[in-house]
């Protein structure tokens, strides 16, 4: 299949958030709380309108953090799930792990995404036909195939609850980071080694790095070893693992043990 105009599509679409979050200040913004008690700015929103206005086309489906859901989109083939700021905490801190993702889903599988992490320079592109471009170079995930000398991303309020002390003594190294779409691109570009939460994310969380991690030769699967399927009515999602193809198993076998 020819992905060139669903990849020029997210190209614009990311290159639109970039201007739109140009104009804003990240630890010098204001912020509201949503009924979950997550912080939303006027950033998110701006985002989102940027998005919505340059990806969906006529008949497809769009599930974004910031839009009220449309129950249609469960009707269509193809749907655009995104996360118009990942990190708001984060940006709302001042701390720099943060992004803008964008997966799209057919069926109910991610099938290409676009991540763009303003804070390093980064955007990423790619599909499950193409491969991943990082700023427009071709890129890998990292090939590792033991969990010895690893070290995995892993969310900084996870951290914090004391969610990871099952894993003092692990012979991988851990390291606390905000942001679980952030930290996909990271594994997606090669630029780290592995990434896993065990507790629920959205849809939009993980949909354009579940997307950009396979497309880049590595693994994405729940806590409970069954895959993933997104587009559902429930789009909250029991957690996900992220990994080289060479440390599933690994991986597998440890948190198994």
């Amino acid at each position: 299949m020819n992905r060139s105009d669903d990849l020029e599509r997210i190209g614009e679409a990311l290159r639109r958030a970039g201007d739109v979050l140009a104009r804003f200040t990240p630890g010098e913004i204001a912020h509201r709380v949503k009924s979950k008690g997550d912080p939303v700015t006027e950033a998110d929103e701006a985002v989102d309108d940027a998005l919505r206005s340059t990806l969906p086309q006529p008949g497809e489906g769009w599930l974004s953090e910031e839009t009220v859901d449309d129950p249609s989109r469960l009707e269509c083939a193809r749907t655009w799930i995104v996360d118009p700021l990942d990190g708001t905490k984060e940006f709302v801190q001042g701390i720099p792990e943060w992004c803008v993702s964008v997966g799209l889903v057919e069926g109910d599988q991610p099938v290409a995404g676009g991540i763009l992490v303003p804070t390093r320079g980064l955007t990423l592109l790619g599909s499950l036909e193409t491969g991943v471009t990082v700023n427009g170079e071709p890129a890998r995930v990292r090939e590792l195939e033991g969990l010895e000398g690893v070290t995995v991303l892993a969310s900084r309020s996870e951290v914090k609850r004391g969610q990871w002390e099952r894993f003092v003594g692990a012979p991988f190294a851990v390291e606390p980071m905000g942001s679980v779409a952030c930290k996909m691109a990271l594994v997606a570009a090669g630029l780290a080694d592995a990434t896993w939460t065990l507790v629920p994310k959205n849809e939009w969380d993980v949909a354009g790095g579940t997307a950009l991690v396979r497309a880049a030769g590595g693994a994405v699967w729940r806590p409970d070893g069954e895959p993933l399927s997104f587009n559902r009515r429930e789009t909250l999602l029991p957690g996900l693992l992220a990994t080289p193809a060479g440390l599933e198993r690994p991986v597998r076998d440890y948190l198994a043990s």
